[in-house]
């Protein structure tokens, strides 16, 4: 059987969420495969193998178990935001010739950013809300301005986080700079976006034998504010699948999903987020390594569909490993 290393952790507010998306993939994974959770920590590498915690060469992508010497003979990368979601980790794989079944390094990189990424997706005439976009703490408009820009209410994102932490939902002038300033706390840069009042939805997008694929959508209705980290994390949120909109709405949004996976060029599993304003979808982002935990969106959407995680993911093995 192949050796495959699900790799966990990173340097991101989400270590602890990648390792329960590793244990949940590594516990529902095709028997003809022996997966080995990876921990990848600011300390090394990791393998957790027979209840120990076993150093591992991330240059051989192999470890020493009981003197033999075990060798990965391909990665799923699962590390939430840096350096796993934002490209850093693919790279270093591709100039070391490591396979690896996500997003390439570009593609990763282009979609981690926020701003970055639905200013793209905008160019090629997708639908996304209007947004300023922020470099330097010290040099913030003044909140009246953007306010004039965007009203009110508006959110301000980390862009290059790959976190919900450091989101917020701004509902007066008041709100705006200490919001900002969170941002920054979590990310390099930020956006600030104008408020797209309706309903939000959800896409799974991955790619089979037989091409790229959609899973039903999920449509999230967040007792809090918006979907953060405790709606996502905590129950609190209601995530409804599959959606409760029209069936020609949902082959719509699924469409727009599968043209923007096929746009990045992006492989494995994808979740792309669309809010529905006026029966029209708007792309709020995209995320290439979507939660994977017992509470996350996508295993429900996998249920959904009528399919088992084990045959999900022998689909995007023999869908993306050539």
């Amino acid at each position: 059987m192949k050796n495959v290393a699900v790799i966990g952790g990173g340097f991101s507010s989400e270590f602890e969420i990648s390792i329960l998306s590793c244990k949940n993939i590594i516990a529902n994974f095709p028997d003809t495969y022996f997966p080995y959770l990876v921990l990848m920590t600011r300390e090394g590498w990791f393998v957790e193998f027979e209840g120990e915690k076993i150093s591992f060469d991330e240059k051989e992508m192999a470890f020493v178990w009981e003197g033999n010497k075990i060798k990965i003979d391909f990665s799923i990368i699962y590390v939430h935001g840096d350096p796993g979601e934002n490209g850093k980790l693919q790279a270093y794989f591709d100039m070391m010739k490591i396979p690896y079944l996500n997003s390439g390094a570009l593609a990763s990189e282009l979609s981690f950013d926020k701003w970055y990424c639905n200013q793209f997706l905008k160019g090629f005439g997708f639908n996304v809300a209007k947004s300023i976009y922020l470099t330097d703490q010290k040099d913030i408009p003044l909140p009246h301005a953007i306010i004039e820009l965007l009203g009110l209410p508006l959110f301000v994102k980390p862009c290059d986080s790959g976190s919900s932490f450091g989101i917020s939902k701004v509902k007066n002038e008041g709100e705006l700079k200490p919001s900002i300033l969170q941002a920054f706390d979590e990310g390099r840069t930020v956006v600030v976006e104008g408020f797209l009042d309706g309903q939000e939805v959800t896409c799974g997008v991955y790619r089979s034998s037989e091409g790229i694929q959609t899973l039903p959508l999920t449509e999230i209705v967040s007792e809090n504010d918006f979907f953060d980290f405790e709606a996502k994390y905590k129950g609190l949120s209601d995530e409804i699948t599959p959606a409760r909109i029209s069936d020609e709405l949902t082959k719509k949004v699924q469409e727009i999903s599968k043209d923007v996976y096929n746009l990045l060029q992006l492989r494995s599993i994808a979740r792309v987020d669309f809010m529905l304003v006026d029966n029209e979808p708007y792309i709020i982002e995209v995320n290439t390594n979507p939660g994977f935990t017992n509470e996350s969106i996508v295993p429900k959407m996998i249920n959904s569909a009528g399919l088992s995680i084990k045959e999900f993911w022998r689909e995007i093995i023999e869908g993306d490993l050539k």
